[in-house]
């Protein structure tokens, strides 16, 4: 038995820009007593996506998630569910489901009473309860277990239960508010995996909110990137990590490099930027806005895209070994380098193996390559 209509799964993999919208909101503000917690949000989320809400605490991106859900209440803006206006609907009539971050299962009920509440509740008959909540254990792979109870259940496999729950009442939207925070590590990334293939099965439009940098990248068609009740940027994994537009979006999702650097000129197709005692040119579309009044300028580069070269009279960057982390799969080298004004800036470079460690120990100096296309500059007045 499917749990959504076939039709939904043909749009999964549709691009935002093709699929119909399935959650708008058009300038929604949000306060707390004095205090604004989102200003004038506006966002679409096409059907069948799966988008993630990736900020630091305090961000906004839960009461972004509880605005979609009914749980709070705008302040100003409207919000849109499959085309239907649910701005002040309750939360029982918006057509969503919702895992929470501790599960929220009724400790009373055994498991398939916990799955088939929200269908009682809607006054489902209950032969039909009985058959969808048998396909949503199964879809989770819970098979056999609707008679136990939630204390006899793992921690993955509470969340199954918690995640069948929101399904199998066939929602238009599935919201997940952090829900991996109480599994371990292994357990979370296998359950990460588990969710994505089901929701790409269903393809049940999905909002799910984490800080997690590592879930964001890996789960998401897009992510909206959260800073102060804010969106920064919002784009595929790929390009949100290679191309970002906002200085707090290079340096919040994954490990970034700022080094500080000065207009020294330009050409039709290039930057040229001084760093330390080393010129530096860079193609103008890696220049954020395109626009610049000179003078001080801020160049991101991630750590992987650094490379160690032969220390020489030319060389841009050099710097001593300061030490070595190592990370399992790469190492992690940290250099310091005479480009600061007021000191040295430490530099990371991220290696595969252990090259690193056997060819610069400790103590060596070094050069360091910089990839012309593979670098951000904001000029020092954006950041």
């Amino acid at each position: 038995m499917k749990l959504v209509a076939s039709a939904a799964h043909s749009q999964a993999n549709a691009s935002p820009s093709s699929a119909p919208v399935a959650v708008s909101m058009d300038r929604v503000v949000a306060k707390y007593r004095e205090s604004t917690i989102l200003h004038d949000l506006s966002l679409k989320i096409a059907q069948g996506e799966f988008l993630t809400l990736l900020g630091p605490s305090g961000c906004g991106k839960t009461t972004l998630l509880n605005l979609i859900a009914g749980f709070t209440q705008a302040d100003q803006g409207e919000i849109f569910i499959d085309g239907k206006l649910v701005t002040d609907l309750p939360p029982h009539q918006r057509e969503i489901g919702i895992v929470f971050q501790n599960y929220a299962l009724f400790p009373h009920m055994d498991v398939a009473r916990n799955i088939g509440y929200g269908l009682k509740m809607r006054g489902v008959p209950a032969a039909e309860i009985a058959q969808r909540v048998d396909a949503a254990m199964q879809l989770v792979k819970l098979g056999g277990l609707g008679h136990r109870k939630p204390r006899e259940l793992s921690g993955g496999q509470q969340q199954r239960v918690a995640l069948a729950r929101a399904l199998v009442i066939k929602p238009k939207v599935l919201l997940l508010d952090e829900p991996f925070s109480a599994l371990d590590k292994s357990l979370r990334g296998a359950m990460q995996v588990e969710i994505r293939e089901i929701q790409r099965e269903l393809g049940v439009t999905t909002v799910f909110v984490t800080h997690d940098q590592g879930e964001a990248l890996s789960m998401s068609d897009r992510i909206a990137v959260m800073s102060r009740g804010r969106i920064c940027q919002i784009a595929t994994p790929d390009e949100i990590y290679r191309r970002p537009t906002d200085p707090f979006v290079a340096s919040f999702l994954g490990d970034v490099n700022i080094l500080p650097s000065h207009f020294h000129g330009e050409d039709a197709t290039h930057l040229h930027l001084r760093v330390g005692a080393g010129l530096v040119s860079i193609e103008r579309e890696r220049l954020v806005g395109g626009q610049h009044a000179g003078g001080r300028m801020d160049i991101y580069v991630r750590p992987e895209h650094i490379r160690f070269e032969p220390l020489g009279a030319d060389s841009v960057l050099s710097g001593t070994v300061v030490n070595h982390v190592f990370q399992g799969d790469h190492v992690d080298t940290y250099i310091d380098a005479n480009i600061a004004v007021d000191g040295a800036q430490r530099i990371m470079v991220r290696t595969a193996g252990l090259e690193s460690i056997e060819r610069f120990p400790i103590g060596t100096v070094t050069a360091l390559a910089l990839p012309p296309r593979n670098m951000t500059v904001f000029p020092e007045a954006t950041a």
